[in-house]
């Protein structure tokens, strides 16, 4: 009898148990998410992470709520996820260059790797743009007059050692041509340059020149990717131009967390953001804001880091900016 009662104790405890004490996973989440965002408000990574927060937290049962946190093009919230508690209530948005190009261009405490991809969700497109009125039809046009003219043609980017800059870099050495590049501090800067007729050529995301594209008043020569785009259909990409080294150094955007958060709530996470990516309305969202729907799982973004690597490393070293990590 007595045995009868232990047994029976014994089970009472051990279901109390697991109710008083469930586990992360199956608790998660019970409260709201931060999800950090690198950049300040209004711009379009900003526009992404609302996106993304509004249609996920659908699937939790939570709110996810943005935080803008600029500083060291992502360093900032990367240091901010790697200090934190590893529960899944601290996610980051970040780019795959940030662990090719600028993490290997700042001296940061702290080792990138403690930060892991959780999910890809749009491959912002980023090209070279002239004038609408520019003589250069085609990214041969412009190559050819930068024969003839040596150190005449002159170009924007958003800064040294960055994307905007590496990528028409690798194109024109390719091609033998020499150029003068001028950094600019954004977008708008180096938009308003062209426009005045200060530079032949910008290189920016479609998102940051999306009204011009369609008011006709600037035009894309190449974008750096390794396919064309759904939108704008007529724009070559630099793989299919000849230059391979180019399309390797494509701007994917992804949810990142600490490398210590717990499987059963990753899969949540992972889950919920594979739903969303289905969703019609989410895919719509991201090309209103201008780029291109791309979901994948941590693969894809290990993947695409490692293979700018081959590319970024060399030109980094080379440009006098690399200092490791």
């Amino acid at each position: 009898m007595w045995k009868k009662a232990f047994v029976l104790i014994l089970s009472m405890v051990l279901v109390g148990s697991i109710i008083i004490h469930p586990t992360p996973g199956n608790a998660y989440p019970t409260k709201p998410i931060e999800l950090l965002c690198p950049f300040p408000a209004g711009g379009s990574i900003d526009l992404y992470s609302r996106l993304v927060a509004d249609r996920v937290s659908k699937h939790l049962g939570q709110p996810i709520v943005v935080i803008n946190k600029p500083g060291g093009a992502g360093t900032t919230i990367a240091a901010d996820m790697i200090s934190s508690k590893a529960d899944g209530y601290k996610l980051g948005v970040l780019f795959n260059d940030y662990f090719s190009i600028v993490a290997k261009t700042q001296k940061i405490p702290f080792d990138p790797s403690h930060v892991v991809p959780l999910m890809t969700f749009a491959e912002l497109k980023v090209g070279f743009m002239v004038k609408g009125d520019s003589p250069w039809k085609t990214l041969n046009d412009l190559l050819d007059y930068a024969r003839k003219n040596p150190g005449k043609l002159r170009w924007g980017h958003s800064g040294r050692g960055l994307l905007t800059h590496i990528n028409p870099t690798l194109v024109f050495r390719k091609a033998g041509v020499d150029t003068i590049d001028i950094p600019y501090k954004g977008a708008p800067e180096s938009i308003t340059a062209l426009l005045g007729g200060h530079i032949d050529g910008i290189v920016q995301p479609y998102g940051a020149v999306a009204g011009h594209i369609k008011a006709g008043t600037i035009r894309y020569l190449v974008f750096f990717s390794d396919r064309r785009y759904s939108y704008p259909p007529d724009v070559p990409s630099a793989l299919e131009l000849g230059y391979p080294e180019a399309a390797k150094i494509m701007a994917l955007i992804g949810v990142f967390a600490n490398k210590d958060t717990p499987e059963d709530v990753k899969k949540i996470l992972s889950d919920a953001f594979k739903k969303t990516f289905e969703d019609p309305e989410f895919k719509k969202g991201i090309e209103k804001i201008g780029d291109e729907p791309r979901f994948g799982g941590p693969e894809l973004m290990i993947q695409s880091i490692k293979r700018q690597e081959e590319v970024t490393v060399p030109i980094l070293k080379e440009l006098g900016t690399y200092v490791g990590n």
